[in-house]
């Protein structure tokens, strides 16, 4: 069934980091890399964006690395190669094997339909939730399992932040699908 809000999830951006040296001289890098980004007065680190695939590399000079902007597990994979791979050209020593750990999946999902955030918020619990509507047009809404925030708007589209697997959006729409429609705040075709 396709009409299933759970079918409708899309990952947005993955964050993910990594080391590979133990320091990098950035003045440097950033000079032999075309296109690198380095403004030591605005951001601590270089720029790399890459665009096969579409990832930005956040380079430190302690070696640590921040990878954001990939849509899959896969392209987050290609695009650590790609940066070792260009590192290496450079001649520059890469401790081990660098392999990434994925700290944020943002993740987007529809409900199929509109939804009323006022009733929402009174229906919920109130410690794990917050809506102020004058502040931000969705409510806010942290669940404990799976460990992720989930935005809800009133269009029924929803943001999910937090998650370290694709499998923690799909739980947690799951669940707010389970708790609206148990609330009779939602009806799902």
């Amino acid at each position: 069934m396709s009409s299933l809000p759970e079918n409708s999830l899309k990952i947005e951006n993955i964050v993910a980091s990594t080391k590979v040296n133990d320091s990098l001289d950035l003045v440097s890098l950033a000079a032999q890399i075309p296109g690198a980004e380095y403004n030591k007065q605005r951001f601590p680190g270089v720029v790399l964006r890459m665009q096969d695939p579409k990832i930005a590399a956040l380079v430190f000079s302690s070696g640590k690395v921040v990878l954001t902007g990939a849509k899959s597990i896969d392209s987050l994979t290609r695009g650590l190669e790609l940066l070792v791979s260009i590192l290496k050209g450079l001649k520059i020593e890469i401790v081990g094997t660098p392999a990434y750990t994925v700290q944020n999946i943002v993740t987007s999902a529809d409900l199929g339909s509109r939804i009323n955030l006022n009733k929402i918020a009174m229906s919920f619990n109130l410690d794990k939730i917050e809506y102020e509507p004058e502040q931000f047009p969705g409510l806010v809404y942290r669940l404990d399992n799976p460990k992720v925030v989930v935005l809800l708007f009133g269009s029924g589209k929803l943001i999910i932040t937090g998650g370290k697997i694709a499998e923690d959006a799909r739980r947690a729409v799951i669940k707010i699908s389970e708790d609206l429609v148990a609330l009779n705040l939602l009806q799902i075709a």
